[in-house]
């Protein structure tokens, strides 16, 4: 056999081990797709860097060399810190499993990213945003990502299953497979009533039978670019650059600028830790102190 066969052996001996983390992630932690194949895509990166060097032979100092790689090819600091996450997880699990003994990521630090504060739209943008001559459909996918806070994946995986309109609430999976509850308010669910028959008249015309509540105009399940790109297009015409995710940060925002209980957030962003739901306090008090001095001088 020769080198360069070693060489190529060596590296797909490292993908298989990866594959076998990714299953991990998948099944016993219940991450969801997108964030897998964000880990698939760094720590693939990782062994192509790594080449030829089987998976328990991977020291420090060749990790050291890929995080300096990163920051000459000017990553970002929060892609960097992604990948450096990805690399900590994997070899923690390698060991776990006794795939190695040593973890030669054991002490490999984070780099400290800056806190950027999200963006947000005031009361009047939104109701602007509302006033858009918008369709059926559109109208539920803006009630829905900012009058309950959803991530765009879990609007376009919400069924027909997940809302009670009587009982006012909606049921959602978001990250790591955890369900939570949220409340619907009056407009998202006159913006529900006013859409499922149209809904039923796609399924309908396009012979077409699925649980998913969201369906575009082909009869086919709304997907998360389409989401986007109608988003980024409504706030073309507010002069404003935004995404579903300003939507989500724009409804904790008011909530807590309304007198919000900070755990009450939480539980309505499906956050894992309250540390991530205090930054909407931050900005809180950032357009607080906006509003003052804009009448103040």
């Amino acid at each position: 056999m020769s080198l360069s066969e070693i060489y190529s052996i060596n590296y797909y001996m490292n993908l298989q081990i990866l594959s076998e983390y990714l299953d991990y992630l998948e099944i016993e932690k219940g991450l969801a797709e997108n964030t897998l194949e964000a880990y698939r895509r760094d720590l693939e990166y990782f062994f192509e860097y790594c080449g030829d060097i089987d998976i328990t032979e991977i020291q420090r100092n060749r990790i050291n060399s890929y995080v300096r790689d990163l920051h000459e090819k000017d990553f970002s600091a929060t892609s960097i810190m992604r990948k450096i996450a990805s690399i900590r997880g994997f070899f923690k699990w390698a060991c776990t499993n006794n795939v190695l003994k040593i973890n030669p990521a054991l002490t490999l630090e984070q780099p400290k990213v800056p806190q950027k504060l999200p963006k947000v739209m005031t009361v009047e943008e939104i109701n602007n945003l509302l006033n858009q001559d918008l369709n059926k459909l559109q109208r539920v996918i803006i009630e829905l990502l900012y009058g309950c806070g959803l991530r765009v994946s879990e609007l376009v995986n919400l069924k027909i299953t997940d809302y009670d309109l009587k009982a006012k609430f909606l049921e959602c999976t978001g990250k790591g497979s955890k369900d939570r509850m949220i409340p619907l308010g009056k407009k998202a669910i006159e913006a529900i009533k006013n859409y499922l028959p149209e809904r039923d008249y796609l399924l309908k015309k396009f012979n077409y039978q699925t649980k998913q509540l969201l369906i575009n105009e082909k009869g086919k399940k709304v997907n998360r670019q389409e989401i986007y790109t109608f988003i980024h297009e409504q706030g073309k015409k507010l002069h404003k650059s935004i995404s579903p995710h300003t939507l989500r940060h724009t409804f904790a925002t008011h909530l807590i600028e309304n007198g919000a209980d900070l755990r009450v957030v939480q539980e309505l962003l499906g956050h894992s830790n309250v540390s991530t739901t205090q930054l909407y306090t931050h900005i809180s008090k950032k357009r607080l102190k906006e509003v003052y001095f804009a009448i103040n001088g």
